[in-house]
């Protein structure tokens, strides 16, 4: 038998079976995105967990290649809910009380991205001790925040330098008040790292007050007119992929349009389907971001 009819044969037989080629590393790759939201936190209208995740459901519903399963109150109460998973997203306060890094869920979690799971965190999830979980947050998702390192000032960037990366489809140049956090621990040079929302403090929104600890810190002084990363993206060797963005603390920002759909957009590839055309479109009324916040 000549070589040319083997190959045909071959392909011949792996069509009948329906056999595809594995998607995105040791992982399915179906779309699946698992939100996990923490527990109630703050005053009504901040660090609204879960008002934000149920919105984010919504908006998700309909986006061709996305399966979406939510969680509440910090986390599942069984480990299976992350079967299947192909992309994980946090939105909890974090810090020492990080729902992530208790019992053993950096071990969990370290698991799921061995198989090729992404991950992201937003807002105070980014958020992890040093010793604890900074190493794998670094190495997840690219960086965290850092205590006496990072800073968490209110304050207004604009972002208006949009680059071409595709969870940028479809939005355009937006500000909104949130407490942004910057001088976010990277890993060293920042290699993988894609910044994605990068503006500018003041020298006043430097020299603070930040939300806590109040600082000023002697090192972000000393960078008085540079950029900071606010939000940034990697892609691991493993085909797995990591999100990190720091605003959410104000839940009536999901009202700006390109605030909502820039994270919306991050989930999506995040979870490895496919961004649509004009980006993810969900509207959001004042009514809607009345509905499930924590009393």
């Amino acid at each position: 038998m000549n070589k040319s009819f083997g190959t045909l044969l071959i392909v011949f037989f792996l069509l009948s079976w329906n056999i595809e080629p594995a998607a995105g590393g040791d992982h399915h790759g179906s779309g699946h995105l698992v939100l996990v939201a923490g527990g109630p936190s703050h005053s009504t209208g901040e660090h609204e967990h879960r008002a934000g995740v149920l919105l984010m459901e919504r908006c998700l519903a309909n986006v061709p290649g996305m399966e979406i399963s939510t969680h509440f109150g910090g986390w599942p109460s069984d480990d299976g809910a992350f079967d299947d998973a192909d992309a994980v997203h946090l939105f909890m306060d974090g810090g020492g009380g990080h729902p992530a890094i208790q019992d053993d869920r950096l071990q969990l979690l370290e698991d799921l991205i061995d198989d090729g799971v992404s991950l992201g965190a937003m807002h105070y999830a980014v958020e992890v001790p040093k010793d604890r979980g900074g190493e794998q947050f670094m190495d997840w998702i690219g960086g965290y925040y850092e205590t006496h390192f990072s800073a968490n000032p209110m304050w207004d960037p604009v972002f208006d330098n949009l680059s071409n990366h595709p969870i940028f489809i479809g939005v355009e140049p937006f500000s909104v008040h949130d407490e942004w956090y910057f001088s976010i621990r990277f890993r060293e040079d920042q290699v993988g790292v894609t910044p994605l929302l990068v503006d500018a403090p003041s020298d006043d929104v430097r020299e603070g007050p930040y939300v806590h600890p109040h600082g000023p810190y002697d090192h972000i002084l000393e960078r008085k007119g540079e950029s900071e990363i606010v939000s940034w993206a990697v892609e691991r060797k493993d085909g797995g992929r990591g999100f990190g963005f720091t605003g959410g603390h104000f839940h009536e920002n999901w009202g700006d349009e390109n605030f909502r759909k820039f994270v919306l957009n991050a989930l999506v590839w995040l979870a490895g389907a496919d961004i649509p055309a004009n980006g993810v479109e969900c509207a959001v009324t004042d009514a809607d971001l009345e509905e499930n916040l924590d009393e």
